[in-house]
């Protein structure tokens, strides 16, 4: 072997390490003579004076593509281990295509310069330390690079010309076969062919991807597997968004060959990983398109309409697709204060309203606003129906040409542009194939002006592709014939959902606009029509239910006027013979009056006539319980009246007094206390003109609770004591002024408190 003098005893001493590789298991199936000469690669090794024991095999790799960016285990521990200093020599079947990087190569015969390992092949031993060996390395790895790069360019010529001639065999999507002659034919099996039939009706009925998926809800949908145990078989599996994505997209279910719809692209990571990956080419860069090659499950237009469709609903594009839900003219509504879009909130009680984006960055202007959904839409939907006269529908349809055809006129200019460039380009290309190659002089200058008239060929094609993309899509004239033939009726169907509404206002207005009104009370609306017109109405806002069931004005007037002084059986007389309702439209009555004063704060007339009293107040002046005073009203011991408030008037004299304190001795249970059991028994003064707390709390009838809160929030005055009791001066002024709190609180005085009325539903 060539080199075999460099071998020295201190490389015999480290590890042989025999790297194997093959770049698909393709290779590995079918080319076993080249794995068995690699592993052979051992042989070699062991007869070179390694010990078999020293001698590894590294064959992690077999079937991986050496080429950048593509992890490989075994050449990661290859590199590893000889960093580490641990290894003798490298065997390989070429040491230059131990990677199909030149890159991989070097970085691989630096490392062994470095710790003084060998690079051995059957061509002969190389040492990387020597310079001449290290040009030799390089020089091959170079021509062993562009060896690969020539055959490569002539694979991928031969494989364009086949395409070119729609010869080229590629694997087929399901639903198609290739037949005995290798033509594309669509697949005999009649329930793929249902399958992939009702995908496309299904997107034609919904428009949308995600519908189709749930359309094919717990339907099995076939797949056609290609390489791997199951090559050819035809497998059922669940209908995903992705695959519902990939059929739509696919020009083969069109009668098309495309070839190159997908281009190889690598990037780099910041820590250096390269990554590759298939990118999609606009369907102007296809490099092979030929349309009706063979037959398809739909047309060529409408693969293009299914293209827009799908396009149309990319919101992450800006794009607004109709949805569900109630709201017409969501998606398509702006604020025309601010310029943002209008948002759609569904509320707790299914109410939609529009609402101004701009409201969650806090950048609303004064004129922006929020409203009820149903104001807006009834509005658009009944200019949309009153449009669609036959007068209207015949302008609408010459409005329609008028578009399209200035439509057309935009793009012409744009295709004849393309058409001049493509000619000279064309030209350019005849000039320099004319040029003789020796006259390098002539052809550099020819190629020059080639190069620079293919440039402005592509711009050309960008700009008539911006310009088609620019203009907004119209609907054809037999669209809209069909639409206004019984709109109303279409409209107001009970089978057309609300997602089929707002593709109906779609087909003929553009955008809706709030424009900015400073009437509360009302909303100016601006519509857009595809023939460019405009219109503009202003309309009523809803009331809010609340607001229209509340009370007339002229009856809250009357009982504000009378009610201080009038009872509520009367005020309800007095408002029914006036002819009012309530906000139901239902009569008043004593409870409709009683939520009246309740929600005006209307005061009701006093009660109590002159020598009466409330229960609270008989059960206080007896020392009992109130529930003592109902049980003597009960069983007829006391007489009491119930007055228009429904409350208990108790006329009170000495004489009901005197029978009153008889009764509350008789008693087995009350005669045992004068006053109730939670009022402390009277202590002595704590001095001259100052009571204690417990003697203040029954002198006025009251929790000694009540007192220490007056204290605390300052409306009692006391000190302290010896012992640290409260001492609280008292006079009869003072004793007054507390009974007149006692009688102002609703908690301690039950006839103080004002009665509320149940509301009326």
């Amino acid at each position: 072997m060539n080199g075999e003098h460099k071998i020295t005893s201190s490389h015999r001493e480290r590890a042989a390490l025999i790297y194997l590789r093959q770049s698909s298991m393709a290779q590995v199936r079918e080319h076993t003579e080249s794995t068995r000469s690699q592993y052979a690669l051992a042989d070699t090794a062991a007869a070179l004076g390694w010990p078999r024991c020293d001698i590894e095999v590294i064959d992690t790799d077999l079937g991986i593509s050496g080429k950048w960016g593509v992890a490989r285990e075994g050449f990661t521990e290859l590199v590893t281990r000889v960093c580490s200093g641990e290894v003798g020599a490298i065997f390989g079947i070429e040491i230059t295509r131990l990677a199909r990087s030149n890159a991989d190569v070097a970085r691989l015969a630096e490392f062994a310069r470095i710790t003084g390992t060998l690079l051995i092949d059957p061509d002969g031993v190389y040492d990387p330390a020597d310079v001449n060996d290290r040009v030799l390395l390089g020089f091959k790895g170079t021509m062993g690079e562009m060896e690969l790069h020539v055959m490569a360019q002539r694979l991928h010529a031969n494989k364009r010309a086949a395409a070119e001639r729609g010869e080229l065999r590629t694997p087929l999507p399901v639903g198609l076969v290739h037949d005995d002659a290798g033509d594309i034919v669509i697949d005999p099996d009649a329930g793929v062919q249902a399958a992939i039939r009702d995908v496309f009706a299904a997107f034609t009925a919904c428009g949308s991807a995600y519908g189709v998926v749930a359309a094919f809800a717990g339907r099995r949908f076939p797949l056609r597997a290609y390489g791997g145990a199951w090559a050819g078989q035809l497998r059922w599996g669940t209908l995903t968004h992705a695959r519902v994505i990939g059929i739509l997209k696919n020009p083969c279910y069109a009668g098309a060959y495309v070839h190159g719809r997908y281009s190889s692209r690598r990037t780099v990571e910041p820590d250096g990983t390269v990554r590759t990956a298939l990118v999609e080419r606009p369907r102007t860069q296809w490099p092979v398109l030929i349309k009706d090659h063979h037959e398809g499950y739909i047309t060529w237009a409408d693969y293009l309409a299914n293209e827009a469709k799908l396009a149309a609903n990319r919101t992450n594009a800006g794009a607004r697709p109709p949805r569900e839900g109630s709201a017409l003219c969501q998606g398509i509504i702006a604020c025309g204060s601010c310029g943002k879009p209008m948002r759609t909130n569904y509320h707790t009680d299914q109410r939609p309203s529009y609402e101004c984006s701009s409201r969650a960055d806090r950048l609303t202007t004064p004129t922006c606003r929020s409203v009820a959904a149903a104001t807006v839409d009834d509005a658009v939907a009944a200019v949309l129906l009153d449009a669609l006269t036959p007068e209207q529908v015949a302008l609408a349809l010459a409005a329609a040409d008028e578009v399209a055809g200035r439509h057309q006129r935009v793009s012409r200019a744009a295709e004849l542009a393309v058409e001049r460039a493509r000619y000279d380009a064309d030209r350019a290309e005849r000039a320099f194939c004319a040029c003789e190659p020796e006259n390098r002089l002539v052809a550099r200058s020819l190629e020059a002006r080639w190069e620079a008239r293919l440039a402005a060929l592509a711009e050309a094609e960008q700009a008539l592709e911006a310009a088609r993309d620019s203009l907004t899509p119209l609907p054809g004239r037999a669209e809209l014939e069909k639409l206004a033939a019984d709109l109303p009726g279409l409209w107001h169907a009970p089978a057309t959902s609300s997602k089929d509404r707002k593709r109906l206002l779609r087909t003929l207005i553009a955008d809706v606009t709030m424009l900015p009104e400073p009437d509360q009370a009302k909303v100016r609306i601006g519509i857009r029509w595809h023939t460019g017109a405009t219109d503009e109405l202003s309309v009523a806002r809803a009331i809010h239910p609340g607001t229209a069931k509340r009370s007339p004005s002229p009856a809250v007037e009357m009982i504000r006027r009378l009610g201080p002084v009038t009872p509520a059986a009367e005020l309800a007389e007095r408002l029914n013979a006036a002819g009012l309702t309530t906000g139901h439209g239902h009569p008043f009555d004593v409870k409709a009056v009683q939520w009246i004063r309740h929600a005006y704060h209307i005061p009701a007339p006093a009660p109590y006539a002159p020598g009466e009293i409330s229960t609270a107040e008989a059960a206080r002046r007896l020392g009992c319980s109130t529930s003592v005073i109902y049980h003597w009203i009960h069983t007829g011991q006391l007489t009491a009246r119930r007055s228009s408030g429904d409350r208990l008037c108790i006329p009170w004299n000495d004489r009901v007094s005197a029978r009153c304190q008889e009764l509350v001795t008789q008693s087995a249970r009350l005669g045992r206390t004068a006053r109730p059991r939670t009022l402390p028994a009277p202590p002595s003064p704590a001095a001259d003109g100052e009571v204690s707390v417990t003697e203040a709390a029954y002198q006025l009838g009251c929790s000694i609770h009540v007192i220490y809160y007056w204290l605390d929030t300052g409306k009692l005055a006391a000190r302290r004591g010896p012992g640290g009791r409260l001492c609280i001066p008292w006079n009869d002024q003072i004793q007054a002024g507390c009974r007149a709190r006692i009688e102002q609180s609703g908690h301690l005085n039950p006839a103080a408190r004002k009665a509320k009325p149940r509301r009326r539903h």
